[in-house]
């Protein structure tokens, strides 16, 4: 009996304690976030990696959802007559969800596993334990540049992803489906509030935090050498992943 009620207790017990350290880690680099001397160049290089390296994949998948979504909603639509709604549908689905989500995947599995891969090769090659030894904050010059890049450059692309997405939407709504463009532009402007474009970003915000967070916690505190690396690296994107999804679920509760 007592080994059974240890199974169940043992994986929300693990949960827990892997939740606060992740917490902890956060709250340090905010800490050290704020205290001078403010290393701006290793933000941006940061924002570099995170935001404008991953600039051509979020264009695609931006492009080929909002695509995808007229095509899907103009043969829902046209049943009813209502094919002036798919600029609506397409505009509110990628700034309210679908920009902000899958931007973060995409940047997760591109930006979120390189973190975890960096950190991780320097902690089994002593490169961390090197800064501690020279009184200088592993957390200061490796993971708050990291989560503050990931705060700041998910926003970014997202409008990005929006935009575009919104683009793909008109060419093949109006282009090759042939809605009338008057009728998708006015029902887009008519249903779409500056709301929804506010809380999709600061989804997206909530995301960057949540994945740069995560990825630097598995490749901090990352053990095996290569083996464990490559551990560290797949939980950092499984995690990430799922974690975004349930706080979207959360976030779309709270704000919609």
């Amino acid at each position: 009996m007592q080994t059974m009620i240890r199974g169940l207790i043992s994986p929300i017990e693990t949960f827990v304690r892997e939740l606060g350290r992740v917490v902890l880690m956060f709250a340090e680099s905010v800490y050290w976030g704020v205290r001078r001397p403010f290393k701006l160049d290793y933000i941006f290089k940061q924002m570099e990696f995170i935001g404008v390296n991953s600039t051509v994949v979020v264009i695609i998948t931006g492009m080929f959802t909002g695509m995808v979504l007229a095509l899907q909603s103009y043969y829902g639509f046209r049943k009813f007559g209502a094919e002036g709604l798919v600029g609506a549908t397409v505009a509110l689905s990628m700034t309210r969800e679908l920009g902000p989500v899958l931007t973060s995947l995409m940047v997760t599995g591109r930006a979120g596993s390189a973190m975890a891969a960096q950190l991780g090769t320097m902690r089994v090659t002593e490169q961390i334990d090197a800064l501690t030894v020279m009184a200088l904050s592993p957390i200061k010059y490796l993971v708050t540049p990291r989560i503050v890049a990931g705060f700041l450059m998910l926003p970014v692309l997202t409008v990005v992803s929006d935009f575009i997405g919104v683009v793909g939407g008109y060419v093949v709504g109006v282009k090759l489906l042939g809605i009338n463009e008057g009728a998708f532009i006015d029902k887009m402007i008519k249903y779409v509030e500056l709301n929804d474009i506010y809380n999709g970003l600061v989804k997206s915000a909530v995301f960057g935090i949540i994945l740069s967070s995560v990825a630097c916690y598995k490749g901090f505190y990352a053990r095996g050498g290569a083996e464990g690396v490559g551990k560290a690296t797949t939980e950092a994107v499984v995690v990430s992943s799922v974690t975004i999804l349930i706080s979207d679920y959360v976030l779309t509760s709270l704000m919609f």
